[in-house]
């Protein structure tokens, strides 16, 4: 497995930042894992970054240390019983790819997750979820390695601790983890989620099944976001912020047109909405911006640096708890900071 060095990783991020890696290579098999390992006893003191598609993360400087891409391929229906299909895939397939493919076997659950970005390996860390429907709901089970120690360890569902985009591996052992499966268990008899804004709307007239649902989510999100091979973004930069009943009452005693949605004990507010209302949709700082459709999207016309874009985030964090009080969290992992 070759390394290379003064690595552009422009292509490999979904922004199109111009960023280096100090030392790159590419992981099609775990047994490559012992050259990075070697790597590591060299340069104990250099970070290392497992990196899918580059969809979840924002370089705001070159990476002093070693980019491992991975690409761990594999689709494979494991097991099935009476209720449940089991399907595997490699942690370095393609996210959306894979949902197409369990789709077209005839397998449904993960149709509303269709067409976001990244790879499956990157999906438990973050939790994905779009239109109703989170990945811990189709979660079975995943195969993790310390790549530290070459142990490889089984996580249940449990053991994941799945939250709103969030998991183990991105709160409470961020970095010692090599995702390198995950299994996935789904219905044979689906329920599909199609009460969501717009969806229901799309699907009028339709036949109701995982494929058109897929379809129609699809076509919803290409209207509200950017694809990023023309304009550079990570899609939703920021959280729905969870707040307080009591939160959530003074802020509609100010704002009664604020949308917001009970989440068991808390309420969980629009970010779109609330940086919208900041006079932020449309905006653009150099080559920085927020997209003209969807708010809650950064967007890189061009040149933008990774620090001109973060300091367009903190812009908005700022002005958002200054007319709301809430604060907003990034859901890219910010490189350098």
């Amino acid at each position: 497995m070759k390394i290379y060095e003064h690595y552009s990783l422009k292509a490999l991020n979904t922004f199109g930042l111009e960023v280096q890696a100090r030392y790159f290579c590419s992981l099609p098999t775990l047994g490559g894992l012992k050259t990075v390992m070697l790597w590591r006893r060299e340069h104990p003191d250099l970070p290392v970054l497992f990196l899918g598609g580059g969809s979840n993360m924002l370089f705001i400087a070159d990476f002093p240390g070693m980019v491992v891409q991975v690409r761990l391929a594999e689709r494979k229906v494991i097991a099935e019983d009476q209720h449940y299909v089991y399907v595997r895939a490699g942690a370095g397939e393609n996210w959306h790819e894979f949902v197409r493919w369990t789709l077209g076997q005839g397998y449904a659950g993960l149709e509303n997750l269709s067409l976001i970005p990244g790879t499956v390996g990157a999906a438990p860390m973050q939790n994905i979820g779009a239109y109703g429907v989170e990945l811990k709901d189709h979660f079975y089970e995943l195969d993790a390695l310390d790549w530290r120690t070459a142990e490889l360890r089984k996580f249940s569902l449990d053991d994941c601790a799945f939250a709103y985009r969030d998991s183990h591996f991105k709160s409470v052992e961020p970095g010692r983890w090599l995702i390198a499966t995950v299994t996935f268990r789904l219905p044979k008899q689906p329920v599909w989620k199609t009460n969501y804004a717009g969806v229901s709307e799309s699907l009028a007239g339709k036949v109701l099944d995982a494929l058109s649902i897929s379809d129609a989510i699809m076509t919803l999100r290409q209207s509200k976001l950017p694809d990023p091979a023309i304009l550079g973004n990570a899609g939703s930069f920021f959280k729905n912020p969870l707040v307080t009943v009591e939160a959530f009452a003074a802020i509609k005693a100010k704002f009664p047109d604020c949308p917001a949605w009970t989440q068991e004990s808390l309420v969980k507010l629009s970010a779109g909405w609330l940086i919208d209302q900041c006079g932020w949709k449309g905006k653009r700082v150099g080559d920085a911006g927020t997209y003209a459709q969807h708010a809650l999207v950064l967007v890189n016309h061009g040149q933008a640096s990774g620090v001109e874009i973060w300091q367009l985030a903190q812009a908005i964090i700022a002005s958002v708890q200054d007319k709301f009080g809430v604060c907003l969290e990034p859901e890219p992992q910010v490189i350098g900071k």
